[in-house]
């Protein structure tokens, strides 16, 4: 693959330096493509690609800082990223010169993620195959060069970003502008008391119905804090919005720079389109690749290949909304369908984050993740925190639910883990709320259970005799004798127990009890029948 300069580390930097990293120590300038992002955990081994950039979460001390520089030399790093601010030593300095792993401090405020986010961002990979080609000079979809070129030429700060106020890409010099800027690069979005004063001042329409440029004044925000002045261009592709470029000046531009400006957003327009097509190509791709590995046969190695995970140990994932009693009429529907594959994007960015060479594609109605792992250690605890961290992350108000398949230690076995991973699924729809994660063996008894009533329907198979006989007689004298029994099964025939879980007085329990046994005909001193009763009345529970 050609190296192209945007995956140097040097380039990177020239991107988001300022407001979000700075070099510490060692050396930026050598050519070599990064290979990915890495987040450091002290707990797990170190599996990364060469010339990776690794994220130190919790990395503060110096004995750490200098420990960790040498270890990642052994693995071909790229550099360390840490948390500002910290005291950079001589022996930090010599530790980084000597590994060749430079030293990045990333600006207090800014979140991991976002930072992860980011780089991923730069670094993304064309996996579709086909060459780069240019668009104005710049590279087709390179947006952070196109924000430097337009703030090179408007010599002011720029960002890109969305119709939702989204920062698509940003220029450097962004240490010019305010804070308010600065935390819009933070976060990448402009922060929402500053939209609000927008909307209020009617900013966004302005923008959208002007056919140039617009000057906007700057802006008094609560506690004194001011926002200095814009110049606005919407960016459209014939009458559809694409987003806006926002330029932080101090008065308004000529006219040179103004109708630069208007050229610029043409241009962008153009970037957009492209990267919308891309992304619309390559996630076919990614889809047709996951599809082809997970599913086996002569083609899984192939794929497997070009996603980059063969011989290596993979964890799979699979991802879906909802309960399929009550959702899976709507899982056909557009609305399922756009809320699952916004969903399974974001799985995307926080697998990719953790672990370069993960993979997310949408199939069906659910979405399935591929995460290479260390094969020692307890893969299946390591998936726990990682699927349980995306759903703290996405909050409850999303309604997924993630199965984890067996560990695959190669192409062949992909197929078998997802086939876990639908199994573990399956028995998370079936039991609303009660968990949202699970992995193929927590979950081995209730899969079997499933299996055993879906052979139970497909055979025709009626409800065994004595449970049939306490369904009926329940219906006719609104008793509750098959409860009574449940009770009694589940407290493994403690009389006080099971009386107590049916809010009844021990003696009237005991008088249920033997009628649950006359109408029945069970025989409860039989571990046989007990059985039988158990497994049939778990296959009744919906």
């Amino acid at each position: 693959m050609t190296t192209t300069p945007h995956r140097s580390l040097a380039r990177v930097l020239d991107h988001l330096g300022n407001a979000l990293l700075e070099r510490l120590a060692g050396s930026t300038a050598h050519a070599h493509a990064i290979g990915g992002v890495t987040i450091y955990d002290a707990a797990d081994d170190l599996a990364m690609t060469r010339r990776a950039i690794v994220l130190g979460v919790g990395v503060h001390e110096h004995d750490e800082i200098c420990e960790l520089l040498r270890d990642l030399g052994t693995h071909d790093a790229a550099a360390l990223v840490v948390r500002t601010p910290v005291t950079v030593t001589g022996e930090m300095r010599r530790t980084s010169e000597r590994t060749g792993v430079a030293l990045l401090g990333l600006t207090a405020g800014a979140a991991w993620t976002q930072v992860a986010a980011m780089l991923r961002t730069l670094l993304t990979e064309d996996d579709t195959g086909a060459t780069s080609d240019l668009i104005g000079g710049i590279a087709s979809g390179d947006l952070f060069s196109l924000a430097n070129a337009i703030a090179a030429l408007l010599d002011a700060p720029i960002t890109i970003e969305d119709p939702h106020s989204n920062v698509l890409a940003f220029s450097g010099r962004q240490d010019e502008a305010d804070a308010q800027r600065i935390e819009t690069i933070l976060g990448r979005r402009v922060p929402e008391r500053y939209v609000q004063e927008q909307e209020s001042r009617g900013e966004f329409d302005q923008v959208y119905r002007a056919d140039g440029p617009v000057f906007l004044p700057s802006l008094a925000l609560e506690e004194g804090e001011d926002a200095i002045a814009r110049m606005a261009v919407a960016v459209r592709a014939g009458q559809e919005v694409l987003g806006s470029i926002w330029v932080a000046v101090a008065e308004p531009l000529d006219r040179e720079r103004s109708d630069a400006l208007a050229d610029a957003a043409k241009l962008v327009a153009l970037h957009l389109l492209r990267v919308r097509a891309g992304s619309d190509v390559e996630r076919r791709l990614r889809a047709d690749l996951v599809s082809t590995a997970l599913e086996g046969g002569p083609s899984a190695a192939e794929a497997a290949g070009r996603l980059g995970i063969i011989g290596r140990s993979v964890l799979v994932f699979a991802l879906a909304l909802g309960q399929p009693d009550g959702d899976d009429a709507g899982a056909d529907s557009a609305a399922y369908a756009t809320t699952l594959q916004r969903v399974a994007d974001a799985f995307g960015v926080h697998l990719t984050a953790l672990q370069q060479g993960s993979a997310v594609a949408v199939l069906g109605d659910r979405a399935y993740g591929t995460v290479p792992v260390a094969a020692d250690g307890d893969p299946a605890a390591r998936g726990r925190r990682i699927a349980q961290a995306f759903l703290d992350r996405i909050g409850p108000n999303v309604p997924a639910v993630i199965g984890i398949g067996p560990l695959a230690p190669d192409a062949a076995t992909l197929a078998t883990a997802r086939q876990g991973a639908d199994r573990a699924l399956r028995v998370l729809r079936h039991e609303p709320g009660a968990r949202r994660v699970a992995t193929s063996e927590d979950v081995l008894i209730d899969s079997l259970l499933l299996d055993l009533a879906d052979l139970a329907s497909a055979r025709r198979e009626g409800v065994m005799p004595p449970i049939a006989r306490l369904l009926a007689y329940d219906a006719e004298h609104q008793a509750q004798l098959v409860e009574t029994l449940r009770a009694w099964l589940d407290t493994f025939g403690d009389l006080p127990a099971a009386a107590a879980q049916m809010y009844v007085h021990p003696n009237t329990y005991r008088y249920r009890i033997r009628r649950v046994a006359e109408v029945s005909g069970l025989d409860l001193k039989d571990p046989r029948e007990r059985f039988a009763a158990m497994v049939q009345l778990r296959l009744l529970d919906p």
